[in-house]
């Protein structure tokens, strides 16, 4: 079984330089995602002239890594919303679809895009109420919606909502043929260049890792998890990470439609086409907090799931995917800011970031375009709902407040690294000092800091990824220490073993 995204496999992509001097154009966006490569494509189209700075690789951070569901229909949400909301939340997702599907077209982008229907299913009938509410609400929103009682999965369901003409495509191909498109017409994309720092103002002006400067009119933040928080939208973010198992399949054997329930920790399945004629059977599940650990358990439960229920032979890949939900269940997209004027920002795509992606190009586009956008009020960062907001937001920030205090309490004291086995982690505390210590699977130990250059939580380790991952805010390292996913800018320092650390 390969531990890679299936995405990335098949679609290696061109590299692209490191930005090495100073820079000025009309629009800089930070990260090569779903969301910064669909902004760069609006505003180039709009005549603008835009850079791209991705810290890793283009299309290589969670668009990478995604089940890849073009969908308006977003489990249980249209019934939860006003009218009006529905209406232009609805309005917004389905033309976010049509777009993607009209830019593949336009571009001849092969990227196996298939419309296919999306079925929000549950196999309890303790259900039913839920989901005949959520059918008519999102038909009532505009969306070609209806209750059903039955499916084409291969095992029984007591309802789902489904939702016609919506769509799966391989993410990394579209945006790797976006990067390459908007490149011919003059935008600059530039890889393995990290932004740590903005200030606003007319320039904004960026700077890298490696102290180089950007100056701009507009700055657009798609790092998923916004690196600069002038908002406190940390406060009203809460991250969750998901497993990713998939497996070949007859032809004949694909159900035909995308489908998802909140059962079970969560269970999303798609397919897509595979070698020799097959399709492969991709299904997501066992959400959880990063550093939350026993990864390798909800691995093995999403994979006897999937090969039990599809009667599928080996898994081939699994990987995982990392999203962020919002406190009132709605991503925020807009001014970073109160009082920004120049500086926008994309997150909190509550596990749905490709239609919510190409929305946020849409809608930023629009923005620094035009100074409007009929869906700009229900997506604005700057939005309160104190009543709706209050327990999520409260709940999340309690578990931050836990995490930083009973985290560092739990973490013994200890030099006696002799019992850690190869391949596998640990947090100990040292000399005074918490380090995160890996021993690899020659025998050698990695030692770096345990504490988070975000906000100082303590991580913890990923014994299924190898990665040290932080409770608080999501943000991941590599064994080494170096930044595999914000809002983190800055490694966790190397450590030693046998002296205190400052």
């Amino acid at each position: 079984m390969s531990a890679q995204s299936y995405w990335m496999r098949t679609a290696p992509g061109r590299a692209y330089p490191a930005l090495d001097g100073d820079l000025r154009v009309d629009v800089a966006v930070v990260g090569a995602g779903i969301a910064g490569l669909s902004a760069a494509w609006e505003l180039v189209k709009a005549g603008r002239s835009v850079a791209v700075l991705e810290a890793g690789r283009v299309a290589a951070g969670v668009s990478g890594h995604t089940t890849a569901k073009l969908s308006a229909q977003h489990t249980l949400i249209y019934d939860r919303l006003a009218p009006t909301t529905a209406a232009l939340y609805a309005e917004s997702q389905r033309q976010a679809i049509d777009h993607v599907v009209a830019t593949v077209s336009t571009l001849g982008i092969d990227c196996d895009l298939e419309r296919v229907p999306a079925l929000t299913y549950a196999e309890s009938a303790d259900d039913l109420d839920r989901l005949r509410a959520e059918a008519g609400a999102a038909a009532k929103a505009g969306l070609p919606a209806s209750f059903v009682t039955d499916s084409s999965l291969p095992f029984p369901i007591a309802g789902a909502v489904r939702v016609e003409n919506q769509a799966q495509f391989h993410p990394r191909a579209y945006l790797l043929g976006l990067a390459e498109a908007m490149t011919v017409q003059g935008a600059l994309v530039f890889e393995d260049t990290r932004v740590v720092d903005l200030k606003e103002g007319e320039p904004c002006r960026l700077t890298t890792e490696r102290g180089q400067r950007v100056t701009a009119a507009d700055v657009v933040i798609a790092t998923h998890y916004p690196i600069f928080d002038r908002s406190l939208l940390l406060a009203r973010l809460r991250p969750h990470r998901e497993l990713v198992v998939a497996a070949p399949i007859p032809a004949g054997r694909d159900p035909g439609a995308m489908f998802i329930t909140t059962e079970q920790n969560t269970r999303s399945v798609r397919t897509a086409p595979y070698e020799d004629g097959q399709r492969l059977l991709i299904v997501t599940g066992e959400s959880f907090t990063p550093g939350a650990g026993r990864v390798n358990e909800r691995l093995d439960r999403l994979r006897a799931w999937t090969t039990e229920r599809f009667e599928t032979g080996t898994v081939t890949h699994w990987w995982a995917a990392q999203d962020n939900s919002t406190t009132d269940g709605l991503p925020f997209i807009g001014p970073l800011h109160l009082g920004a004027r120049h500086a926008y920002v994309a997150t909190g795509f509550g596990g749905w970031g490709m239609s919510n992606g190409v929305l946020a190009g849409l809608l930023l586009g629009a923005l620094i375009t035009a100074g409007q956008s009929p869906w700009s009020k229900i997506y604005d960062p700057r939005r309160l709902h104190p009543l709706r907001e209050a327990g999520p937001a409260v709940k999340a920030q309690t578990d931050v407040v836990r995490h930083f205090v009973a985290d560092r309490l739990a973490v013994p004291d200890s030099d006696d690294l002799t019992g850690l086995p190869r391949g596998q982690g640990i947090v100990i505390k040292t000399g005074g000092q918490r380090r995160a210590v890996y021993r690899d699977t020659d025998g050698a130990l990695h030692a770096v800091s345990a504490i988070c250059t975000h906000l100082r939580c303590v991580v913890a380790f990923n014994e299924a990824e190898h990665t040290w991952e932080c409770p608080c805010h999501g943000s991941r390292f590599d064994i080494d220490g170096a930044v595999l996913q914000g809002p983190a800018v800055k490694p966790l320092p190397p450590a030693e073993l046998d002296e205190p650390q400052d």
